[in-house]
């Protein structure tokens, strides 16, 4: 089982994306974890649904996240994946020829950060909690669920990923992901979808969320001064599609809880 539960985005400095993220999407701060720091790192976490925004600025220089700011700039930075079960995935990834970047463990927690020379794209995670479905998010802190709110945005439903050869990316995550060959560059998950496209170098370029009110956000980007678009907004450098049907009802039902 794997679902897309967790989009990370990278800017220089933290509060004005997250001032963007509160104001537009109406989502609310639940956790800065002080456990980045290791890497360099401060953070928030912004709850939608039962999934996370993360949003990350480097504090010091010459680490992975400044370098890839240098490189590309502020915008999305991780895609994160959960699952029921961690150790087959371990045995998957070997099979593949897929290193462990980085084998995190907390209580009730593990994750697997994937060596990007190994997967292309955007950084990618798989990781497990304790509950899986409805119990703790080690990295959203202690209480986050009491800081979700679904007056607008509800949901993480896609994320959408660009190389300058998409389609051999998309079959590559496909074999990493041990899902079928994606159809019209998009990978199911069992909750969510990755969708890949061209862009000029691998990285992660967008996002869809769920939400009751794709007017009011518009609404709320441009009093914010935010891009945006017929049915999108642009916020930390990342494109957010907005849609009240993403794929089905069935679906839908399942996201927004």
């Amino acid at each position: 089982m794997l679902r897309l539960r967790q989009i990370c985005l990278i800017a220089p400095r933290l509060e004005p994306v997250v001032e963007d993220l509160t104001s537009v999407l109406g989502l609310g701060v639940a956790y800065r974890d002080p456990a980045v720091a290791m890497f360099g790192l401060k953070n928030a976490i912004l709850p939608i649904g039962d999934s996370i925004i993360e949003v990350v600025a480097p504090t010091t220089g010459d680490t992975p996240a400044t370098r890839f700011l240098e490189r590309r700039g502020t915008g999305g930075y991780m895609t994160i994946l959960d699952t029921d079960s961690i150790e087959p995935w371990r045995t998957h990834l070997a099979r593949h020829s897929v290193r462990i970047a980085a084998d995190l463990a907390a209580d009730g927690y593990l994750g697997l950060q994937l060596h990007p020379r190994d997967t292309g794209g955007p950084l990618l995670e798989i990781n497990w909690s304790a509950g899986w479905e409805t119990g703790a998010y080690h990295p959203a802190g202690p209480d986050w669920q009491p800081q979700v709110v679904r007056e607008s945005a509800a949901a993480l439903a896609e994320a959408s990923i660009v190389s300058p050869e998409p389609d051999a990316l998309a079959r590559r995550w496909a074999t990493i992901l041990d899902r079928d060959a994606p159809a019209d560059r998009t990978i199911e998950l069992d909750r969510g979808r990755l969708c890949f496209t061209t862009g000029e170098s691998d990285g992660l370029a967008g996002m869809t969320i769920l939400t009751t009110n794709p007017a009011a956000i518009r609404e709320a980007a441009i009093a914010r001064r935010c891009p945006v678009g017929p049915d999108f907004v642009i916020i930390g450098g990342v494109r957010i599609r907005l849609t009240a049907d993403p794929f089905s009802r069935k679906e839908a039902r399942a996201l927004s809880g």
